[in-house]
């Protein structure tokens, strides 16, 4: 198996979250010095000037993040696409989160019935949903919620001026906005 190939996949894969070191010295079958050698290469390899992210190592937890020198060309591109109008599966996933909030992108995905971790992601650099902390449960799955950029967007001055769903019928209908 090439181990660094397989770190990238499990880092792409995993996204903001990045990966536990332990889960992978596990995953990989090695020890605590093989592993260690393993993640310094690695991010090694990616300080190297023709990537644009890095590998970083937060506690136990290793993950991509983007280079410093390259944050004024997102943000430009960012308020470039913030001009452009919401797709259809980011105005249902900001539906979710204004109604259910706090929420966890698990329990976004349960109702919208498709992996929402990109478009969670694409929210979050819009300035529409942020982080607001984990939630208690196994794993600690973070929590969103939405902005004060949303109730800029949809011209709202709180949430309170969401127009009114009944839970139980959407339920019925087609499966939306299950209550717990």
């Amino acid at each position: 198996m090439n181990y660094q190939s397989a770190l990238e996949s499990l880092l792409f894969a995993f996204g903001d979250e990045g990966v536990s070191i332990d889960e992978v010295k596990d995953m990989f079958e090695m020890d605590a010095t093989e592993i260690e050698s393993l993640i310094e290469a690695f991010m090694d390899r990616y300080r190297q000037d023709d990537h644009g992210v890095e590998c970083v190592k937060y506690g136990n937890r290793i993950k991509f993040i983007t280079k410093k020198e390259h944050h004024g060309l997102i943000t430009s591109f960012l308020d470039i696409n913030t001009e452009r109008q919401l797709s259809q599966a980011a105005l249902e996933t900001l539906a979710i989160i204004a109604y259910k909030q706090p929420i966890t992108r698990v329990e976004i995905e349960e109702i919208r019935g498709v992996n929402s971790d990109m478009m969670c992601r694409r929210l979050e650099a819009m300035d529409l949903i942020v982080e607001v902390g984990r939630a208690d449960t196994v794993g600690k799955p973070i929590l969103y919620e939405v902005t004060p950029s949303f109730l800029d967007v949809f011209k709202l001055t709180s949430l309170k001026e969401l127009p009114e769903i009944k839970f139980e019928e959407m339920e019925e209908e087609n499966g939306l906005f299950k209550r717990d």
